[in-house]
């Protein structure tokens, strides 16, 4: 996120894209088969949003690296850069620049989200200087990054029903809640705290905070603050099964404005939203 809170951008590297209707179609279920660059720019105007999958052969990794299809990343042992090509989808346009995040410290271990350990989560670098340079659109600025890994043994869908979550600058330092709801029914409620260096701090746990939900798909996005109290900024993102949104509320002691995402994979295993994917996630022929 820029510092003045105006502009954001999001990128995921996915080996076994987890939301690639492709993938969820392969009885191979061969995760190399289905690899993905998502990029999704916020701004004033009009967001970007790009998901091509791509095959096996678009492909390459080592220790520090990772390219896939034309966008690549690599770690010198500092810094993390990200250079970006990418199209938007439905309506192509270029994507195109470096992103530099330099991480003042790593957080200790991964958490694991369910009890049979299958899914785990790493809050890497919770709060690192960014900077953004991109040609395509013409965009520059610097701000706050999140690094972040997921790993997992099996389709979200089958160990889940939904999650929230959400991070908060606290300048130094970031606040992390995570709260899922697994396919069995019991929860567990992540309230993390780390300092710039990635020095975990103790905080006390929020309590639930209602949201309205969103404008168009009507996706619930419960969140929680220290008073109970949060509002809504800006809906980012309104899809079948996924919201992000830029919150106002209460952590630590302190007015934050978090980013929030709530996931539903209920909804995301329908049939009917799974159809409807490929108009934002293409896969060019033979990729």
């Amino acid at each position: 996120m820029s510092e003045d809170g105006t502009q954001g951008l999001t990128v995921i590297a996915f080996i076994g894209s987890v939301f690639s209707p492709y993938y969820a179609w392969d009885t191979s279920r061969d995760p190399f088969a289905h690899c993905a660059v998502n990029v999704v720019l916020y701004g004033e105007g009009r967001n970007s949003f790009c998901m091509t999958e791509r095959g096996a052969k678009s492909l390459s990794r080592d220790a520090r690296s990772i390219r896939i299809g034309p966008s690549a990343m690599a770690w010198d042992g500092t810094s993390l850069t990200i250079r970006l090509d990418e199209v938007t989808a439905p309506i192509p346009s270029p994507v195109r620049g470096t992103i530099t995040v330099r991480p003042g410290g790593i957080t200790q271990a991964p958490q694991t989200l369910d009890a049979a350990g299958r899914h785990r989560w790493w809050p890497m670098a919770p709060a690192s200087p960014v900077t953004v340079a991109l040609s395509e659109p013409a965009v520059n600025w610097s701000g706050t990054a999140y690094f972040d890994t997921n790993h997992g043994d099996e389709p979200l869908e089958d160990a889940f029903s939904r999650w929230t979550w959400c991070r908060a600058d606290l300048k130094p330092g970031a606040a992390i809640l995570y709260d899922v709801v697994r396919r069995d029914g019991t929860t567990q409620n992540l309230t993390l705290r780390f300092d710039a260096d990635g020095t975990a701090r103790e905080i006390a746990p929020p309590v639930a905070a209602e949201l309205p939900k969103t404008g168009f798909w009507r996706m619930p996005r419960p969140t929680r603050s220290d008073d109970g109290r949060a509002s809504v900024v800006r809906t980012f993102e309104d899809t079948p099964f996924y919201a992000r949104s830029l919150l106002s509320s209460t952590l630590c002691g302190r007015p934050v404005n978090p980013v929030h995402e709530s996931l539903s994979l209920d909804r995301f295993k329908n049939p009917l939203v799974r159809l409807m994917l490929p108009f934002r996630m293409p896969r060019p022929f033979g990729g």
